[in-house]
This record gives C-alpha cells, sequence and structure tokens, in this order.
C-alpha cells in the first residue's frame, strides 16, 4: 500500500512510459491522504516516480509513471504515444461523465388521457410559465383559430337547436341563423366581418340560445365556447391581437405527437402531447421507453358527457378504462403516475345542476364539489392494483386554463419526480 498526501501529474527528462490499470482500487480516503493500492506487479517499486489520479463513476483511478531504460529509438517513440493514448482516455471519460451527468437530469414526461382532457392547454402552460410565453406574431397566429373556435361553437349551438327542438325566443332570430350560415359559406379564414359578428351577437343573446347551450351535454361542444361567445365584442374589432389568455382556449385537434422543450429546477424536461382520441393512440407506444413519468389528465366535468368518437360511451368511463390500462401496464411498473383532475372550475360549476349519479349510480354523497371530487378521486386511484408498494399515484385538481395553478401544481410535480428519483437511488 503506498500513501501520499498530493497526486502531482509530472513528466521527467528520463524516458518513461505511462502505464495505467482500470482496475486500481480506492480503499479509503480522507482529506490529506489517499490509500491506493497498485495492481502492476511488473513494475519494480523503485521505477514509479510519479502518479496521477482521476475519478470516473466515482472510481478513483490511479496512473503511474514509470523510469524506463530503452536501447531503441524507436522503443523511445513510445513514450509519447502512450502519452497520447493516456490523454484521450481520459478525454472520453470525461465526456462520458459528463453525458451522464446530463442524462441523469432529463425528465420525459408523456401527457395521456382521452381527448379534450386538456393535455394540450398544459404543453401551452409551460411555454408560458417556463419558456418566454407566446410572442405578439405567435399570438397573431393564433386569430383564425380564434376565429374559427368561435364560428364553429356558434354553428354547433345553432344546429344542436334543431335536434333538441328547441325554439328561438325571438322569431326573428330565424333569419339571423340563415344570415349566420350565408356569411359563414363565404368569409375569409382569419376574417370577423362587422356584419358577422354583430349577427352572432344577437343570437348569442337569444333566449332560446341560451337553453340550447344549457344541454351542452347532450351534443359536442368545445369548452371554450361560451368565453369566445361572451368576448364578441373584444375580439371582432379590427386591429384584434389573441391574448395568452385567448390562446390558451384554442381548440385544435392534436394529431401525432407534439413535444415541448423547457428547464426548470435544474432539469432538462421533454414533454409528449399525444392525441388523446381513440384512433391517435396507436401512435403513442413509442414514446413510452426511458418515460420519467406520466401526466394523464382527466376531465372531471365530462362525467356526463359522451365520446366525440362513440356517442354510447360516456367520457368518464372511457377514461376509468384507459387510466387502468396505462397504470397497471408492465412498462409502467417503476414510472411515477401523477393524475391530473382537470377542469375543476368546470365541474364544480356543473355539480350543482347535474347529479354525479348519471356516470357513477352507485354514488351516494351529496352534489357538493367537495364530496364528489373526492370520490371522483377514489375512483381513479383505487384502479391502481400495485396500491400498497412504491408504486403511487400522485393526484391534484387543476385548471388548465389558470396559469397560476399549473404553476403551483408542476412546482409540486417537479418535487415529487426529484424525490423519487432519489428513493430510486437509495438516498430517500
Amino acid at each position: 500500500m503506498l500513501n501520499f498526501s498530493k497526486i502531482s501529474f509530472a513528466f521527467f527528462k528520463k524516458r518513461h512510459t505511462v502505464i495505467s490499470h482500470p482496475k486500481l482500487s480506492l480503499f479509503g480516503s480522507r482529506v490529506s491522504t489517499v490509500s491506493v493500492t497498485i495492481l502492476i506487479s511488473s513494475i519494480p517499486a523503485n521505477r514509479i516516480v510519479a502518479f496521477e489520479s482521476y475519478s470516473v463513476d466515482n472510481e478513483v483511478r490511479v496512473v503511474a509513471f514509470a523510469s524506463v531504460s530503452y536501447k531503441s529509438s524507436v522503443m523511445g517513440c513510445a513514450s509519447s504515444t502512450d502519452r497520447s493514448a493516456y490523454i484521450r482516455s481520459k478525454q472520453i471519460d470525461d465526456q462520458l461523465r459528463a453525458d451522464g451527468e446530463r442524462a441523469s437530469r432529463e425528465v420525459k414526461l408523456l401527457l395521456l388521457g382521452a381527448g379534450e382532457s386538456g393535455k394540450s392547454t398544459i404543453v401551452k402552460q409551460m411555454k408560458i410559465i417556463h419558456e418566454t410565453g407566446y410572442s405578439d406574431e405567435e399570438r397573431k397566429a393564433y386569430k383564425p383559430v380564434v376565429y374559427s373556435n368561435t364560428i364553429q361553437s356558434m354553428m354547433a349551438v345553432i344546429r344542436a337547436m334543431g335536434q333538441l327542438k328547441i325554439p328561438f325566443g325571438i322569431a326573428d332570430r330565424t333569419d339571423d341563423a340563415r344570415q349566420f350560415f350565408a356569411l359563414v359559406a363565404n368569409v375569409e379564414e382569419g376574417e370577423m366581418p362587422s356584419e358577422l359578428a354583430a349577427c352572432m351577437k344577437r343570437l348569442w343573446l337569444d333566449s332560446g340560445v341560451q337553453e340550447c347551450f344549457s344541454r351542452s351535454r347532450e351534443y359536442q361542444l368545445n369548452d371554450s365556447a361560451p368565453y369566445y361567445l361572451n368576448a364578441l365584442d373584444r375580439i371582432s374589432v379590427p386591429g384584434y391581437v389573441p391574448t395568452q389568455d385567448d390562446v390558451l382556449r384554442t381548440r385544435v385537434k392534436t394529431t401525432g405527437i407534439v413535444e415541448t422543450h423547457f428547464t426548470y429546477k435544474d432539469l432538462h424536461f421533454k414533454m409528449f402531447d399525444v392525441g388523446g382520441q381513440r384512433s391517435e393512440r396507436k401512435k403513442w407506444i413509442h414514446c413510452f421507453e426511458g418515460v420519467t413519468a406520466i401526466i394523464f389528465c382527466v376531465a372531471m366535468s365530462e362525467y356526463d358527457m359522451v365520446l366525440a368518437e362513440d356517442e354510447e360511451m360516456n367520457r368518464m368511463i372511457e377514461s376509468t378504462k384507459l387510466f387502468d390500462s396505462i397504470c397497471n401496464n408492465k412498462w409502467f411498473t417503476d414510472t411515477s403516475i401523477i393524475l391530473f383532475l382537470n377542469k375543476k372550475d368546470l365541474f364544480a360549476e356543473k355539480i350543482r345542476r347535474q347529479p354525479l349519479t348519471v356516470c357513477f349510480p352507485e354514488y351516494t354523497g351529496s352534489n357538493t364539489y367537495e364530496e364528489s371530487a373526492a370520490y371522483i378521486q377514489m375512483k381513479f386511484e383505487s384502479l391502481n392494483k400495485r396500491n400498497g408498494t412504491q408504486k403511487e399515484i400522485y393526484t391534484h385538481f387543476t385548471c388548465a386554463t389558470d396559469t397560476n395553478n399549473i404553476r403551483f401544481v408542476f412546482d409540486a410535480v417537479t418535487d415529487i419526480i426529484i424525490k423519487d428519483n432519489l428513493r430510486q437511488c437509495g438516498l430517500f
């Protein structure tokens, strides 16, 4: 055993060769003394003239510099070659260590959930909270989407009035409805003519239209419909530029996979938003490998609604089935599952007038937000067949359009990820 207080990297005038061994072992260390065992038996102790140590993956490696006599000038060149090889080897080790540290700070988040559960809105919030938000040019690009969502919402309500046999409150609104469809047929993308905006405002104020809107669970209508239709005066003015809130509420069906990168708490996040409709789920599979955590979104307010692609299937029941298949999948045995019970604001409003029993007939609690929300949480968490092990479900009640709420929740999510990583390393 050889003890030394300071390992130095020295070259001597004598010709020497660099001899290293990857199995050199560190037996113990103090601040001023390091003890090592030299496992190169072929070098006499009196020939070793200098050492250098470096650490790779918590293992100390020691390089011994031995004095060697050479009879040939050709052999004398070997020292230079060996030194270069050592330096190159160390550079590779340093790069591997740096790559390992980078990989340890990378977090892959997979956003899953049924269609229209709020996944894409969460991604937009990450851009607002952890990046620079939406620039003027980016917000201007959303103007056609805002107008399209607004017009499509009004069209859905007017058409549903015929299906549900709901008359207009004022007879003149029938003419407005005809004019509305005629104007829409000729409107340019990204435009909202004043005549069209005025027609939509008259229709939206009609009592029959409002009655039909109150029954929107009976047909397909975007959650953003009242937000945009109540803002017609603002969004129809010349020179209108969507606000960040306007952008958050835009609805475009996600097809394929949308990847977002951002940094938070010294972690590098990669967030994957995938299509939630049934036709899109087959595209998820190649995102699964190496995922750090899954954020599963559920639209709480859709407990009394059916799927757009299957009008026989309740949306909440569909979400429970999908969650069951994700939570208990063998690929996700050690993957953190974070459950976002989303659209809590819409749920709180709806539960006062529509009982939870339309989705869960066995429910016997009151129609208060607190009891109903707790029951939904229990229904999802009870699907975890690995309960009692280290597999946990971390549940948060969210409103994806509320930036402050998502900022607070994502901070908690990041702490969960850090804690789970420490636990897997045996440090928690």
